[in-house]
């Protein structure tokens, strides 16, 4: 086994055995395993040795490090090259890398964040790395003036993906020179050849359609790598795509350029590492970033200035609170952005925008590209509030999920949410978003029906861990609540209660003043109902929600949304420890809507004032047949 510690940077023969040991190790860490994507990590070996060798500023004892350059893993199943490279810095050992794949290992098949602290985003979903890259680059560029770099290693099959494309235009508009991807084009995917093969220009033209500059090499000329990466670092007013013609499992004869063999080990790791020269022990100094410096001073607040509103007072539309509370916000805290998807004056994040321009980012309709900067940007230690039409956000759920997989803190804004919002129909009626939060690991769902709590829970999702998701609404709703009301997330509010109730009316948003409605309806038919706001979705209040079944025997769900994962199956999670399940109904939207106006849509639906009445008659048997 040979030794070489760098104190200089690596000549071309050097490159060359540090790219064979990554190859080695990589190898080594997928027999260890008996699974993982060894052909995938040998092709960009080479690209990687260089990186890290003579051009990467990182300080592996401090990945906090404000000027740190921050490298994105695109290819995250090419993990076992991530890990290969932690080793060669000296950040991990050899016994750790060998435990890759296992139980309790932090190697994990794609790599985390939750588990390393060198990570800046969990990959593995291709097409993310790219987009979530952009939001860390308007970082440095826009809000931590750092001149860091931000290097991405993407595959050429993750290209195909939309998502790249809306990265790409998205940085060649912001000129973010300080974004340098590097493409590992070894032609073959999964199970066949990619679309281009090893056509770089085909990339290069299109990387070059959206105002980057492009360099074609041999992704295994050490020499050239490095000229590339000094060229890209040299660039100034346009990002950087580096396109490297590599071989799938470069450097042993039966695997390389072979089909057939992505993601399996190599048929034969003795004879392959014996191919490649043998195991090394290379380890690199990794250049130190540039000297501390003071970043920004964040300003956090205890409390905003929240904007209020009379209760009883004229209507106001949530999404209107939701703009205001948060400009408010921003005023407090240095650490707060927005960003949104091109239709903020639908979403009011406009308020936002004119009072902290600095701190507004425009995503233009690019929704993965908008959920993706703010991951980026939460990366950074900021706390993002990206929205959009709820209806919208469906495109970006991938990007959810994925942030969630990262333990990123973002908060999403969905707008013109239900059949509430009338005649625009329903292809822009989020009539899902419910659902799909709900389902996201460790998310916090929350639908206010007022101004004054939709500002509470603004400010109570900064505060919050993971995705935080609000649903506001398009048309103005009664001020139902002080602004001195409390609005703990987990919370609700009982809005009517007596000793006589019949039943409960659960519901949140839209529903509540219909709710009400119907309860006044109904109290003069002398038919007593309790009425309960769940402003938050998810976590449930089970404690309040169990009370009122014991005391009045049936929950009767209200909802703007498909029943599926919605609110009645919130209610419906506070009783599955074992004890007897309560007496349930729902109302939901259950039809496909079309045009008309809020009215009709929600009577249609079934879940206006008057159909919650007519069904809680029934319910009561106190329904007149004629």
């Amino acid at each position: 086994m040979r030794t070489l510690r760098r104190r200089r940077p690596m000549n071309t023969d050097e490159l060359v055995e540090l790219g064979q040991q990554l190859r080695v190790d990589s190898v080594r860490a997928a027999a260890a395993a008996g699974s993982g994507h060894p052909t995938s990590s040998m092709s960009a070996a080479d690209l990687m040795a260089v990186l890290l060798a003579n051009h990467l500023r990182y300080d592996f004892d401090r990945p906090e490090h404000p000027a740190n350059d921050r490298f994105i893993l695109s290819k995250g199943h090419a993990s076992p090259l991530l890990y290969s490279a932690y080793k060669a810095a000296g950040a991990l050992d050899d016994e750790e890398l060998l435990t890759f794949r296992k139980k309790d290992s932090r190697l994990e098949g794609h790599p985390t964040p939750r588990r390393l602290p060198w990570v800046e985003t969990a990959t593995g979903s291709l097409g993310q790395g790219l987009p979530v890259a952009v939001g860390v680059a308007l970082s440095g560029k826009r809000l931590e003036r750092s001149d860091y770099r931000v290097w991405v290693l993407c595959g050429d099959s993750e290209l195909a993906e939309g998502s790249v494309w809306e990265a790409a235009e998205h940085a060649g508009h912001e000129h973010l020179d300080n974004l340098i991807v590097i493409v590992d084009v070894n032609r073959l995917g999964q199970r066949g050849p990619t679309r281009h093969g090893h056509d770089l220009d085909a990339y290069a033209r299109r990387f070059r359609a959206f105002d980057w500059h492009t360099v074609e090499i041999d992704g295994h000329d050490v020499d050239a790598i490095d000229r590339a990466y000094g060229e890209a670092i040299s660039t100034t007013g346009q990002p950087t795509a580096i396109l490297a013609r590599t071989l799938k499992g470069k450097g042993v004869e039966g695997v390389q350029d072979r089909e057939g063999l992505h993601g399996k080990p190599l048929p034969d790791a003795d004879e392959a590492i014996a191919e490649l020269g043998g195991p090394r022990d290379l380890r690199v100094r990794v250049h130190e970033p540039p000297a501390d410096r003071v970043l920004r001073a964040v300003r956090d607040a205890a409390a905003a200035d929240l904007p209020e509103w009379e209760r009883g007072g004229d209507p106001v539309a949530t999404r209107d609170a939701y703009g205001k509370a948060l400009a408010a916000l921003g005023a407090a805290r240095d650490d707060v952005v927005a960003l949104d998807g091109e239709v903020s004056d639908s979403t009011r994040a406009e308020y936002f925008a004119k009072e902290h321009p600095d701190r507004f980012f425009e995503c233009y309709i690019a929704e993965q590209q908008l959920v993706a900067a703010a991951v980026g940007l939460a990366a950074r230690g900021w706390v993002p509030y990206a929205s959009s039409f709820a209806a919208f956000l469906t495109r970006a759920y991938d990007f959810v999920r994925m942030a969630s997989v990262s333990g990123a803190g973002i908060n999403l804004v969905g707008s013109h949410a239900g059949v509430a919002i009338g005649q625009d129909g329903p292809s822009q009626m989020g009539l899902e978003d419910l659902a799909m939060f709900r389902a996201v690991h460790g998310s916090t769902v929350l639908y206010p029906c007022d101004a004054n709590q939709t500002a509470r829970l603004v400010a109570e999702m900064a505060g919050l861990d993971g995705i935080r998701y609000l649903r506001t609404s398009r048309g103005k709703t009664p001020v139902l609540y002080g602004p001195d009301e409390e609005f703990p997330v987990g919370g609700s509010k009982v809005l009517r209660s007596s000793g006589r109730d019949r039943l409960t009316l659960v519901a949140a948003g839209v529903t509540v003043p219909e709710a009400l409605a119907a309860a006044d309806a109904l109290e003069r038919e002398d038919i007593q109902v309790r009425v309960i706001d769940l402003y938050s979705v998810k976590p449930v209040d089970r404690l309040t929600l169990r009370q009122a079944a014991e005391e009045t025997g049936c929950l009767l769900t209200v909802e703007d949304h498909h029943p599926e994962g919605g609110l009645g199956d919130a209610v419906l999670d506070a009783f599955l420890d074992g004890r007897p399940t309560p007496r349930l109904v729902r109302l939901a939207v259950r039809t496909m809507p079309g045009s008309a106006s809020p009215e009709e849509q929600l009577h249609a639906a079934g879940i206006d004032a008057e159909s919650i009445a007519a069904s809680v008659r029934l319910l009561v048997e106190q329904a007149v047949v004629r």
